[in-house]
């Protein structure tokens, strides 16, 4: 499943290697169309990643709802471009390739909820714990065209790939659950509920790997030269997710599949251009709407078995980056 995630990177290889190559291109050094950028980047993400699980003998809308605080995570990382250049004298071809990782700590809390009763849709359990990212990193690829439109405006057209793979610990932190009254039946959970402190350890982990398809465009303009803005949009329902949930008190994993999220992310970029560099700062939202799949749990290390209930994740991340770019 890993090996999924270089496809973009040798599909921009490949094309870049089409393009470059003098045997497939024509034009020669002095005269070039088409030159590489590349540069560091740095920002940080704000923002949640959701687990669900899905009922199907309770009443609630889902049985457990878990958010993972990403408040924020810091990053750095690699952009490289490769287009035309000069955008507006003629239709082109662009590839990118993003490269982003994050730096662990503590980046908020986590919070777990289940609606476990079969006779009404009321809360039955919280805890609340102390969220540490532990691993973020986050690739993503396009290939596409380039248009002009006069001298001032220019639109783009594109395919995207994007992988993203999150891990977190809960820890610390308290927990409130309501009483039973019988097998999936319990009094409200603030009728004298059961109290418990977590001290000084791990009570969860949690890792999602995200693949993700989508199509876009965008539309620039050099109006304000020498600054650029450009205002883009991706969409798709072609998303996935392989997530492993571990409750270490319960000595339990769960591993999830699921897919077909909608996803979405508007992205507003203003770029500072001279010859030889560029510094632009990138203002995206990426929005993954809930999945749902199958699940798979494995007790106390006697193996996996199906659950007879349906597993999703989501995901929800302002991304501010700010790239130094320079031309060859």
């Amino acid at each position: 499943m890993k090996n999924i995630a270089v496809l973009p990177v040798l599909v921009i290889i490949f094309l870049t290697f089409i393009y470059v190559n003098p045997v497939f291109c024509q034009e020669n050094q002095e005269t070039r169309k088409y030159g590489f950028s590349l540069g560091p980047q740095f920002g940080a993400v704000y923002g949640q990643a959701f687990e669900y699980v899905y009922p199907t003998t309770t009443k609630g809308d889902l049985l457990s709802e878990l958010i993972w605080d990403m408040k924020p995570v810091f990053y750095s990382g690699l952009q490289v471009d490769f287009n035309r250049t000069d955008l507006f004298s003629g239709p082109g071809f662009f590839s990118s390739l993003s490269i982003k990782a994050g730096f662990p700590g503590d980046s908020g809390i986590m919070e777990d909820r289940d609606w476990d009763s079969k006779e009404n849709d009321a809360l039955t359990h919280f805890s609340s714990h102390t969220n540490r990212t532990e691993e973020f990193y986050w690739f993503d690829a396009a290939i596409g065209g380039t248009f002009p439109v006069g001298q001032l405006f220019f639109v783009k057209a594109f395919i995207s790939g994007s992988f993203m793979r999150f891990s977190f610990t809960g820890r610390d932190g308290y927990g409130v659950y309501a009483r039973k009254k019988s097998d999936n039946i319990y009094h409200p959970i603030n009728d004298d509920p059961v109290l418990h402190n977590f001290y000084g350890k791990t009570v969860i982990t949690y890792e999602q790997n995200w693949y993700i398809i989508s199509a876009g465009g965008s539309i620039g303009t050099q109006l304000f030269y020498p600054f650029l803005f450009e205002l883009s949009f991706k969409t798709s329902p072609f998303s996935y997710c392989a997530a492993k949930d571990n409750h270490v008190e319960k000595n339990t994993l769960y591993l999830d599949f699921s897919g077909w999220g909608q996803f979405i992310e508007p992205e507003l970029k203003v770029l500072f251009t001279q010859k030889k560099y560029d510094f632009s700062v990138n203002i995206k939202y990426r929005h993954i709407g809930k999945t749902k799949g199958d699940s798979y749990f494995n007790p106390n290390n006697t193996g996996y078995y199906m659950s007879s209930n349906k597993a999703g994740a989501a995901l929800s991340v302002l991304d501010i980056c700010f790239l130094l770019k320079s031309y060859f």
